[in-house]
């Protein structure tokens, strides 16, 4: 029986995939995150979450982790795969490992493997696409300083801001200025901004503030409305970049979306509108999440395309 792998490297978490050559999923496992390997710390980090995590997908396939070899395996890694593989090669023994993005293995489940945009929306934002000659393309993604519109991070910075603006009077009054406060134990809003710059508000903190920004729009604040309205703009605009990068005008396209963002309503609507005006374009709910596609990965590696069966195995 040949073995395949798809590992899902995050910044919250590690899951690691197992399935054989007709698609079965055979077991799975969570360990912890994996994403930063700069410092020695960190590369530790990733061979205890990879380990981990392998193990215990190892168990549940009825396999042992010191001896399973793998036709093909993907880790799919965030913050990028250049520094991993190395480190990645020396766990595990896989006649072909192939270390992407997670952009591409959260493609690769959206779609089930298919042609396709996904835009990801957590604390940053970047839109990833594949079509049907393998060509692939991106659009955002660029980090909190020069980039990531319409995700986490830039929301809360938008909210922050127009509850400054309220503050110094040049800008409409909003109910963001008083729960956000309310929320944190700020002073005013220039306290809050200054807590903002430190260690004790790590971005992800920050990001997380989105969903009081949608709390506040779904009182009828039309401040806060604006700014989920303004970034469901910005992530339709990415994967629209995509399209035109990939596909024909007009052409039969799915388009999913996936991150914490997109809990929003308001957001997931307004995102839905616009993709859905492009003629051919249709927005879907992701079929399987990242680990599953790095395990489709995988299989691509190897010029086998299943459909997975057994999925329910993955949860976790």
């Amino acid at each position: 029986m040949r073995l395949f792998l798809g590992v899902d490297g995050g910044q919250s978490s590690t899951t690691a995939v197992i399935g054989d050559e007709t698609g079965r999923v055979l077991g799975a496992g969570a360990g912890g995150p994996c994403n930063h390997v700069g410092a020695a710390e960190g590369r530790q980090k990733l061979v205890g979450a990879v380990r981990e995590c392998l193990e215990k997908a190892c168990g549940q396939a009825g396999l042992d982790a010191s001896t399973a070899t793998f036709e093909a395996a993907c880790f799919g890694m965030s913050g990028g795969p250049e520094d991993k593989r190395q480190i990645l090669s020396n766990i595990l023994q896989a006649k072909t490992l192939v270390v992407t993005t997670d952009a591409v293995i959260a493609l690769a489940g959206a779609t089930a493997g298919e042609p396709g945009i996904i835009t990801i929306a957590g604390t940053g934002s970047i839109a990833f696409g594949r079509n049907a000659a393998g060509r692939t393309a991106r659009a955002g993604g660029w980090g909190y300083v020069f980039g990531d519109e319409g995700g986490g991070f830039d929301i809360t910075r938008q909210a922050l801001r127009a509850a400054l603006r309220m503050e110094e009077g040049w800008g409409p009054a909003t109910a963001l200025r008083a729960a956000l406060l309310e929320a944190t134990g700020a002073r005013d809003a220039n306290d809050l901004l200054h807590r903002f710059y430190t260690q004790d508000f790590p971005r992800p903190r920050v990001a997380s503030f989105a969903k009081l920004v949608d709390s506040v729009a779904s009182q009828g604040d039309e401040v806060a409305s604006g700014i989920l309205r303004q970034a469901a703009g910005q992530l339709a605009a990415l994967a629209g970049s995509v399209r035109v990068q990939l596909f024909e005008k007009g052409e039969s396209l799915q388009v999913a979306h996936i991150g914490g963002v997109f809990r929003s309503v308001i957001l997931r609507e307004r995102f839905r509108r616009l993709i859905e005006g492009e003629q051919g374009s249709r927005l879907i709910a992701p079929i399987h999440g990242p680990a599953a596609g790095a395990l489709l990965e995988a299989y691509r590696a190897s010029r086998l395309h299943p459909a997975l069966t057994n999925t329910f195995v993955i949860k976790v």
